[in-house]
């Protein structure tokens, strides 16, 4: 797989992607690919841009960057308010303006890399409309870490998924930030014919 020779040549640029979790990721994006389904890329809460940078590796290996386009979203404000179903035995970790990286931080990363970069979309996910969003999407990367933030993004996604699409939620199932797994749940309760496994923290949800 292609995944797993850019996992060797390229570095991890920031410590909130562990190496088996990004793995999981592009491997969920690989199969996009490879089963042709059409869309473009969405990445909600890109942060300094590592999962971006290797989405785009993918797009660019597959001979896709031209035919398809990687839209990432972030307040770049750092972490929002939390809500109730945030709340976790394992203390008050991950605070408000927390991971607060600027956008000429995240396209340095691309410029850098010499890749191409993506669109980028620099609101607050709950102030985002239909209009943000692609018409036609085959492979999502949520990012949320909070309850609302991951409903936020679902709504706004899962709508426009395609045939073959998938949808990736990181943190699922993480102690520490319980509202993303609760986030999920809830969401597919409407949607009965969704398939959803977890790997390594990572939620691969299938339409």
């Amino acid at each position: 797989m292609i995944t797993e020779q850019l996992l060797q040549k390229y570095p991890i640029v920031s410590d909130q992607v562990t190496h088996e979790r990004l793995r999981v990721v592009l491997l969920a994006f690989e199969k996009v690919l490879q089963a042709g389904a059409t869309g473009d890329i969405v990445e909600f809460g890109c942060y300094v841009g590592t999962t971006s940078l290797f989405l785009r590796r993918l797009l660019d290996a597959h001979d896709q960057s031209d035919k398809r386009e990687l839209h990432v979203y972030d307040s770049f404000a750092g972490l929002p308010e939390k809500s109730a179903e945030d709340s976790s035995a394992a203390g008050d970790q991950f605070k408000v303006g927390e991971l607060s990286v600027s956008k000429k931080q995240l396209l340095h990363e691309f410029y850098k890399a010499n890749l191409k970069p993506p669109i980028v979309h620099k609101a607050w996910f709950s102030e985002l409309t239909n209009d943000d969003v692609p018409h036609h999407i085959a492979f999502a990367f949520l990012d949320g870490d909070f309850y609302d933030s991951i409903m936020d993004s679902l709504r706004l996604v899962w709508p426009r998924l395609e045939s073959d699409a998938i949808v990736t939620v990181d943190d699922f199932g993480r102690e520490a930030l319980p509202g993303t797994e609760r986030a999920v749940r809830n969401f597919l309760q409407g949607a009965p014919h969704a398939n959803l496994r977890a790997e390594h923290n990572i939620a691969i949800i299938k339409p």
